[in-house]
């Protein structure tokens, strides 16, 4: 068993990528090869998320107390953290993703702006799209209209002249 000095920089590095996190998923690996953890890990990385893997007991301790406190019970054999400080959804999404070509690699639960959510809760948010995607679709669907409009006014004025 690890001394106290040496947890303490370990449980303040998790603290700090908790810190102003708008999502975390616990992430189960085992039986995922190196190849397979690498192209996760790169997938991630894109996607602007902190990919970690940490002793349970150090996760505890450092998210006793706080809105991740919910996650604990879920803190059994190798687990790794998904967290992301922008996209909340992106954690689970490219997890999800990657977990459909490896079979071996599975979403535990998650805490996502605030809310636990068990395996299939975060599998559920795993299908919402980025927020860019959903930006684009709403203004593709704002847009559609005013073009339709434009073409019907365009073929008005194509016949008068």
């Amino acid at each position: 068993m690890a001394k106290v000095e040496e947890k303490t920089p370990i449980v303040q590095e998790i603290k700090d990528n908790l810190e102003g996190a708008k999502s975390v998923v616990l992430v189960d690996y085992l039986g995922v090869t190196v190849d397979q953890d690498t192209k996760l890990r790169r997938s991630l990385r894109e996607a602007g998320v902190v990919y970690k893997v940490y002793k349970n007991t150090m996760v505890n301790l450092a998210i006793e107390g706080t809105e991740f406190a919910d996650l604990a019970k879920d803190l059994e054999g190798p687990t790794a953290l998904a967290i992301s400080k922008e996209d909340a959804t992106a954690p689970a999404r490219v997890v999800a993703k990657a977990a459909k070509d490896f079979k071996a690699l599975s979403l535990k639960s998650g805490v996502v702006e605030g809310t636990y959510y068990d395996e299939a809760g975060i599998n559920v948010i795993a299908t919402i799209p980025s927020r860019e995607e959903l930006l684009s679709k709403f203004l593709g669907s704002l847009q559609s209209p005013i073009t339709n409009f434009a073409r019907v006014i365009n073929q008005v004025a194509e016949q008068k002249a």
